[in-house]
């Protein structure tokens, strides 16, 4: 019995209190093999997660499946898109974003492709909370959408989301839509690209909003480290990416604001492997403390995805030894 696999109380006398509310896996009897990168969100009536699932990523049949938190649990999960072409051709989905703005309807941005080189991104809507969507909708030709980290709503409405391209070295762009017609180009502004892959392959922007002109965005490289980039004016410009002290073994991060002005970053601490995954805080964005351990064994858990919900508790999902998806509570009072 893997379904629940951690729930704590508070420490003993003495100790400091456990940041550990719950853990538990998705789907424990899921109808696929292996399962990864997934996205979670919190709608009006609870908590919703996707991600991709088949017999292995890249393989035709892989789809994206969601899954909903009711009283009793995680929900059986029930694929709501996959790369199935009329001519009877199909592609396999990668990297999932679920975002709720603050108006209008929830929305799934996902990809279909034979590869990250090759493809291109569509999204779904929802009315109900992610209980029916929407028929896909493809962006317009040179955008991605948010292509793995959840994009941030900024003061104006606008959403502004990280991007990434590897048909020409990993390269960071952004992109920014106002809430329309997802497939109108007049709806979306991209930027150029953010990084010189000759010093550094990056890709998979997380956004952590410092002010309403202070952005800050760490990524994803080659080099061994999660670089980072700074905005001074709401993510139209950007300066210069650099190195931060925070190892990285190639693998995706995710990183919120939390609601008392700190930040949290979720990555693999580690320069190679994904057998050890983690939580940071920062006062500042700049320097950064371990602060809980999330998984340190073999197996791979990677590509985390982080919200922080209405009631205060931070909700991590992330890839379990490639097979599921795990879902942690913590409790942000008690990281120090």
């Amino acid at each position: 019995m893997i379904a629940l696999l951690f729930a704590t109380t508070l420490a003993t006398a003495g100790d400091a209190p456990s940041p550990f509310v719950s853990a538990e896996i998705l789907s424990e009897r899921a109808p696929f093999r292996s399962a990864h990168a997934s996205t979670i969100v919190e709608t009006r009536d609870g908590l919703l997660a996707a991600w991709f699932g088949g017999t292995a990523e890249g393989n035709p049949d892989v789809g994206i499946w969601v899954s909903r938190r009711g009283e009793g649990g995680w929900e059986a999960p029930v694929e709501v898109a996959n790369g199935r072409h009329a001519d009877g051709t199909r592609h396999p989905c990668w990297n999932p974003v679920l975002f709720q703005p603050s108006k209008g309807p929830l929305l799934l941005f996902y990809k279909v492709g034979p590869s990250p080189s090759e493809w291109w991104a569509l999204a779904r809507t929802s009315t109900d909370a992610g209980r029916s969507w929407s028929e896909p909708v493809r962006l317009p030709d040179g955008i991605l959408g948010p292509i793995r980290a959840k994009p941030v709503e900024l003061a104006g409405g606008d959403v502004l989301a990280g991007s990434s391209t590897e048909h020409a070295g990993w390269v960071v762009h952004m992109e920014r839509w106002t809430p329309g017609d997802l497939a109108s180009a007049a709806t979306w502004k991209k930027t150029g690209p953010l990084n010189d892959a000759k010093e550094f392959e990056a890709i998979q922007p997380t956004i952590l909003v410092h002010s309403p002109t202070r952005l800050q965005a760490l990524c994803r490289s080659r080099q061994k480290v999660v670089t980072e980039l700074w905005s001074e004016d709401g993510g139209a410009t950007w300066g210069r990416m650099a190195a931060t002290a925070l190892p990285n073994p190639s693998a995706g991060i995710d990183a919120l604001r939390l609601r008392d002005g700190r930040f949290l970053l979720v990555y693999n601490p580690t320069t190679s492997g994904r057998d050890r995954l983690e939580v940071a805080v920062s006062a500042d964005g700049k320097t950064w403390r371990r602060a809980v351990i999330l998984e340190d064994s073999p197996g791979e858990y990677s590509y985390p995805a982080a919200i922080q919900a209405r009631d205060g508790r931070v909700h991590v999902t992330y890839t379990w030894k490639r097979e599921r998806i795990k879902h942690v509570v913590l409790d942000p009072a008690a990281i120090k």
